[in-house]
């Protein structure tokens, strides 16, 4: 028979259960919850009493040094900079991907009122400047490098994606493996 010891955290997305065997059995009853343990299965029996502790943990400072999930050349601060300059209100950039585009995605980017964050977002501070991102696209963002140019022919934004597998020519698409 096993008995619990108890359910830790210190992220409230990971929880570690604790549980002290005295002995095992190799079949699990019906009413009964199996959890493999190398070989052998612990079994906790659904009658017995199950107590939950809830505790909470402050988050990690944020560490210098460590890249940002999506960063910008210093050319594509500066242009984003201007162009939300032009506009003349607090905006940020919403950046994200969605389905469509020669390779399968393609980038998306718009300014956006700060207000409208979502609370999933990720929000980005680079040097100043606000990237928002939602979760799922960024799965396939994060490392992404923007980087402006203002070539005649090719300039733009451009996007150096570690996440794609494949791109188009033009650069706006990609497709990637998860």
């Amino acid at each position: 028979m096993a008995s619990f010891a108890g359910i830790t955290t210190s992220n409230p997305t990971f929880l570690q259960l604790r549980i002290s065997t005295t002995s095992l059995r190799s079949v699990a009853p019906s009413n009964s919850v199996s959890f493999p343990r190398s070989s052998l299965y612990v079994n906790l029996n659904w009658r017995s009493r199950l107590y939950v502790r809830s505790s909470s943990a402050p988050v990690a400072p944020a560490v210098e040094g460590l890249k940002p999930a999506i960063s910008l050349t210093d050319s594509a601060l500066k242009h984003l900079n201007k162009m939300r300059s032009e506009r003349g209100e607090d905006l940020c950039l919403r950046i994200g991907v969605k389905q469509g585009g020669c390779s399968g995605m393609s980038y998306t980017m718009d300014f956006e009122n700060r207000a409208n964050a979502r609370p999933d977002d990720s929000t980005i501070e680079y040097q100043g400047f606000t990237i928002i991102c939602d979760p799922k696209s960024m799965l396939f963002l994060f490392g992404m490098q923007l980087d402006y140019s203002d070539a005649l022919i090719g300039g733009g934004f451009s996007f150096s994606n570690p996440n794609a597998t494949q791109t188009c020519g033009c650069g706006k698409s990609f497709a990637a493996e998860m």
